[in-house]
């Protein structure tokens, strides 16, 4: 049990050791077992967190922990975990500014920002916004874009939690650059457009463009949501930092951990003036991220393209030709596996109702929940009575672990649903 110890800990080990002793003295397991039964009883994972595969077909799956880190990210954290220099000036042995590094990176990536600051996550870049300019005013906001993500949670009552009032103009599906324009006073902090994350409206309907609201008399905030900073040629309608801010937005809130394919931390971009009034308000140290984050956007910021963005390269045709290969393998233990086509999404908040082409291996429904109790867990999803392992969130590299695991899957037995297998 030494490795065991170094891993989690001497009295954890110690424990699990006890209890399969004393299920040896109750003859509940041959003595000879007791090893074996104290390392089944410890953890599978240090961190609490249990990797999984995503074959879900969802992109950013937010249960999943949204975009995975790209190595050079991973690699960061290591770098990161010990003492570092996150602010100090190693040329002058003077206190230095905290994410300097990310800040250029941010500045570089979107040229039309004019300064840029980085805090815990999107919903805190919002606060953040929402408290140094306008509480005690009002936030003029589109009842269309008075959002519910998920967990139940509203951004109106983030909003009014920052001391600030709502003036919501036109209606759920349609509003005119007149209805805002009606509502700006002297009371007015700001206009607020918030990207609708995960519905779409359609028909009869009409919005308002950052194009166009930046003509009124009032500071231009939108919260783009799912962190593209760049247009992308698969979501062209997908809002994006640059885009936004060329058409006037004086502050665009953004999360990192979508479509940028960092780690969980919100994005302001946007004006110098802004910028650096957010910067200095009290709540901004509440907020700040950790060195981790620092260290791990930087990298995914300055370093090689993200799980994310690769995934959104993959052609159908590649996806359908490694669901060939891994039903062929299936197959060959014994799985009734095939390969077919389907539809992807982005999840996460990010470019809702879009679909992409992706590809899948088709299993017996009652695999889902097997493959989702082997080690690692692989998620998928039910779709016309069958399991669907999904690719497009899968990097190629893992299809021999996803090969094994639906393997191991197959051979699995369970009295909850009656003994069957995948086979």
């Amino acid at each position: 049990m030494a490795a065991a110890v170094e891993r989690f800990g001497r009295e954890r080990v110690k424990r699990a050791v006890h209890d399969a002793q004393r299920r040896a003295r109750a003859r509940e397991i041959p003595a000879d077992q007791v090893i074996e039964e104290a390392a089944a009883n410890l953890p599978t994972s240090t961190g609490g967190l249990r990797p999984v595969l995503n074959a879900t077909g969802v992109l950013l799956h937010t249960n999943l922990g949204r975009a995975p880190l790209s190595e050079a990210a991973v690699l960061a954290l290591r770098e990161a975990a010990g003492t570092c220099d996150v602010e100090l000036d190693l040329h002058s042995g003077q206190r230095g500014r905290r994410g300097a590094g990310v800040i250029r990176g941010l500045l570089d990536a979107v040229p039309e920002a004019e300064s840029a600051h980085v805090v815990g996550n999107g919903a805190a870049a919002l606060t953040l916004a929402a408290t140094a300019l306008a509480a005690g005013r009002e936030i003029v906001l589109a009842r269309g874009e008075m959002v519910e993500i998920g967990a139940g949670f509203r951004i109106p009552d983030l909003l009014c939690s920052t001391g600030a009032g709502l003036r919501e103009v036109g209606t759920t599906n349609r509003v005119e650059l007149a209805d805002y324009r009606a509502a700006i006073g002297a009371e007015t902090g700001f206009v607020l457009k918030v990207h609708p994350s995960n519905f779409v409206i359609s028909g009869f309907t009409s919005a308002v463009e950052p194009g166009e609201l930046h003509e009124l008399d009032a500071p231009l905030v939108v919260d783009i949501g799912s962190g593209l900073l760049e247009p992308h040629p698969r979501l062209p309608d997908e809002p994006d930092a640059r885009g936004t801010l060329r058409a006037g937005a004086d502050l665009v809130v953004a999360s990192c951990d979508k479509l940028l394919g960092g780690p969980q931390a919100g994005l302001l971009l946007g004006r110098a003036g802004i910028v650096d009034k957010l910067r200095r308000h009290p709540l901004a140290r509440a907020l700040r991220p950790d060195k981790l984050t620092l260290a791990a956007l930087h990298a995914t910021l300055h370093g090689p393209p993200t799980p994310t963005a690769r995934a959104l390269e993959r052609s159908r045709r590649e996806l359908r030709a490694r669901a060939e290969r891994i039903a062929e393998s299936s197959r060959a233990s014994g799985v009734a596996a095939t390969a077919a086509e389907t539809t992807a999404g982005i999840g996460g908040g990010g470019a809702p109702g879009v679909e992409l082409p992706s590809a899948a291996v088709v299993l017996p429904e009652h695999c889902s929940e097997r493959l989702r109790r082997t080690v690692p867990p692989v998620l998928t999803r039910i779709e016309r009575g069958n399991c669907l392992v999904d690719l497009f969130a899968l990097a190629p590299e893992r299809d021999e672990e996803l090969v094994e695991a639906i393997r191991r899957g197959a051979r699995a037995t369970d009295p909850l649903v009656g003994g069957a297998s995948c086979e």
